[in-house]
């Protein structure tokens, strides 16, 4: 109650600032961008750019694609199932989200949903000083916040700085989240633009208390109001934890040989990734112990064995640097023509080595991978086009081809081809694991993983779609080896062939003030046994109501989101590997989830008010993020995007 009348406070004081605000800076429509404070600064001065040199530009208008990004990750989270606290990992509902890169990554993949990535991180060119602040409350005892600050201290030189920090502690027994994303950013270019700079670093760290999820799922569906308070519900671990760090330095550079710009240009380029890890998994008591309903007890070891009797500490460390140098040439008719090498080194790495009965498990992996590619842009009218390929020069084999071809038919239609056909090696995790738990020590020799895939997407003023098909070969998985109350997990690698197609569209209807927004996907899995599995229908609708209220002072959005996936058989995680494996017990979905939002801009401010989930006691105990994994109650939650152009 005290943080709601905060938060209604600072709403006040915020409408009135801002009816002393001259009317000519308010927005003319949701969908413009709405005028800076400095009357001497277009919006298409304030640009972000990423890697690849696509430029945007910094939006402080409200619309539902808005409303859509204001979460833990701040993007569209379509296709992902939150766990029940902020913070937590995500379900993955929609196959093929994220690109593959060919060279094997270092593991625990549930844990980096909010990990960034070097390929992720934006740069900026700014007129002015900007800044912007980001709130939001979270399920018990914390809160979620960001803030941001980027000024070009010249023309040619930017610098951005900013953190992402979260603590919440979660409505159930051993759930707490707190995590901290630094970013620092810079990038600059001579006064004769021959030299151009672009590096960040980042520092990283992501902790998670590890329930291993409820025990008794009978008592949480039963709908009994003892169990009202979540707490009530027993977990398999009350005080395991996991923690996952890292930093990345990153320098990506070129230079123009010829002194002037003209149709024919030389580059020399350079990229460097240095990025080091750390996974623990921290669990002081092994032994888990369930009642039943008539009271009688059974204590086990949820992971089986172990090789101490507590205070498990199971660490792994992980460091990688890459480097790449080319040449580039371009020509205004042509294209650009790029030839590469590049060098991959990475250390995977244990304390010491583990001598079994009848097996000994090395302490470190380390890879040494040279390569040799090329790249080639197009750029003319209306088409735009990139075909890279790579193939390894070292021992092992790997391969990597994508080419994506665009075409912009007009202002607002385009039509784009993605193809990508890749040779990937392992990630570390699959070919080795050390624990103190004795079934989860391994070390493997699984081949490469094999796939192809195309993409085609149509961007229209009607209608948005996107067709996938893919096929995988010599996919590898966790599943657990004990269907019972163990939870035995070790990787596989499936030797028959997996065939994967999605439809997804997008339609948004508008009458006057009203709008209903749609977005559904179809999947089909072909395969011989249950390998992929992912849910056949995803979908989210939103109804919702538009205008501006005094005197155009404040406009305002509000509305209903409609969110529900059918059942299927979803991947179980592990907190011990920070990985989901698949299981073909338990099915999850099916059940709606409606979340009702008023949200209001004024000025520069987005100010977010939702209740997620509100239908939760109409529909039913058989709401999951995944097995043992119950999502969300109902719960009114609120914060503030807040920009500031000086």
């Amino acid at each position: 109650m005290k943080s709601l009348f905060t938060f209604l406070a600072l709403l006040i004081a915020l409408f009135g600032f801002s009816q002393n605000e001259p009317k000519s800076k308010i927005g003319k429509g949701e969908d413009d961008k709405a005028l800076l404070e400095s009357p001497k600064a277009r919006y298409d001065q304030y640009r972000i750019i990423s890697i690849e040199r696509d430029t945007t530009y910094v939006d402080t208008s409200l619309t539902i694609k808005k409303e859509y990004e204001y979460n833990y990750l701040r993007k569209d989270n379509f296709g992902l199932m939150p766990f029940a606290n902020e913070g937590q990992t995500y379900t993955t509902l929609q196959y093929g989200l994220n690109p593959i890169s060919p060279f094997p990554e270092f593991g625990y993949s549930a844990k980096h949903f909010n990990y960034f990535k070097s390929n992720q991180i934006k740069y900026y060119s700014v007129a002015t000083p900007l800044t912007e602040l980001y709130f939001k409350t979270v399920m018990e005892q914390g809160q979620s916040i960001e803030s941001f600050f980027t000024v070009n201290t010249s023309e040619r030189f930017n610098f951005s700085i900013s953190y992402k920090g979260l603590r919440s502690l979660g409505k159930y027994i051993n759930q707490l989240s707190s995590t901290g994303n630094f970013t620092f950013t810079t990038s600059y270019n001579t006064k004769n633009k021959r030299y151009f700079l672009k590096t960040h670093f980042l520092s990283q760290d992501i902790l998670n208390q590890e329930n291993g999820g409820i025990t008794t799922p009978e008592d949480f569906e039963s709908e009994d109001a003892a169990f009202k308070n979540r707490a009530r519900l027993n977990v398999y671990f009350k005080d395991a934890k996991t923690m996952l760090k890292g930093k990345t330095l990153f320098l990506d550079h070129n230079y123009q040989i010829n002194p002037k710009k003209g149709a024919n240009n030389l580059y020399l380029t350079h990229q460097m990734n240095y990025e080091s890890k750390f996974f623990e998994f921290n669990q002081p008591t092994i032994p888990t112990t369930i009642t039943s309903l008539t009271g009688s007890t059974e204590t086990f070891n949820r992971f089986g064995d172990a090789y101490v009797t507590g205070n498990i500490n199971n660490q792994v460390r992980y460091n990688k640097i890459y480097n790449k140098i080319g040449a580039q040439y371009e020509n205004t008719l042509l294209g650009k023509f790029e030839f590469y090498i590049d060098d991959f080194q990475s250390n995977y790495y244990y304390n010491s080595v583990l001598f079994l009965d009848n097996a000994t498990i090395p302490n470190a992996l380390n890879l040494k991978i040279n390569s040799v590619g090329g790249q080639y842009e197009y750029l003319k009218n209306n088409w735009k086009g990139t075909f890279h390929y790579s193939n390894s020069i070292s021992n092992q084999s790997m391969v990597d081809f994508d080419a994506k071809l665009k075409y912009q038919i007009n202002k607002t239609n385009s039509l784009s081809f993605e193809y990508q056909k890749i040779n990937k090696l392992p990630d570390n995790i699959f070919n080795l694991h050390q624990s103190s738990y004795v079934k989860y020590n391994w070390n493997n020799d699984f081949k490469n993983e094999k796939s192809n895939r195309l993409t085609v997407n149509l961007d229209t003023k009607w209608i948005n779609a996107a067709l996938q098909i893919a096929n995988l070969d010599d996919h590898l998985y966790f599943s657990n080896d004990d269907a019972t109350k163990f939870q035995l997990v070790s990787p596989k690698q499936y030797g028959n062939t997996i065939n994967y197609l999605s439809i997804k569209a997008n339609r948004e209807f508008k009458f006057r003030k009203f709008a209903l927004d749609n977005t559904l996907l179809f999947q089909k899995v072909d395969q011989k046994d249950n390998i992929l599995n992912v849910p056949q229908i995803v979908a989210r609708n939103s109804f919702y109501y538009t205008n501006y209220f005094f005197k155009k002072a404040m406009y305002l959005q509000t509305g209903f989101i409609f969110n529900y996936f059918t059942n299927f058989y979803a991947n179980e995680y592990t907190p011990i590997l920070g990985e989901f494996f698949v299981q073909n017990q338990k099915q999850i979905g099916n059940f709606p989830n409606i979340d009702f939002f008023v949200n209001a801009r004024i000025q520069r401010t987005r100010i977010y008010l939702k209740a997620e989930h509100f239908n939760a006691a109409m529909s039913g105990n058989n709401f999951y993020s995944a097995p043992n994994y119950p999502y969300h109650d109902f719960m009114i939650r609120f914060g503030l995007v807040w920009n500031f152009f000086q």
